[in-house]
């Protein structure tokens, strides 16, 4: 394959972008709670968590192949697929 298709990436270390969330930790009182993507045994959830104690503040069923959208995951519910 060629480099020029797919380039080396230029950080060492890829991170996941987070999100601020307002409010403190339940847990250790920290005010660093962040949202983002994250993948487990049961698929692709949006959680926040303390970025101090790592507790999970709340968990959401997210899209089930998470950055990759479908056609089929985009029709509306109700909708027929015709042959």
């Amino acid at each position: 394959m060629s480099n020029f298709l797919f380039p080396r990436p230029l950080d060492p270390t890829p991170r996941q972008a987070r999100e601020p969330v307002e409010g403190s930790c339940a847990e250790c009182g920290a005010e660093h709670l962040m949202r983002y993507p994250v993948l487990s045994e049961g698929g692709w959830y949006m959680v926040v968590k303390c970025q101090s104690c790592l507790a999970s503040h709340s968990r959401e069923k997210w899209t089930r192949l998470g950055f990759v959208s479908l056609l089929t995951d985009q029709l509306e519910d109700g909708v027929e697929m015709h042959a």
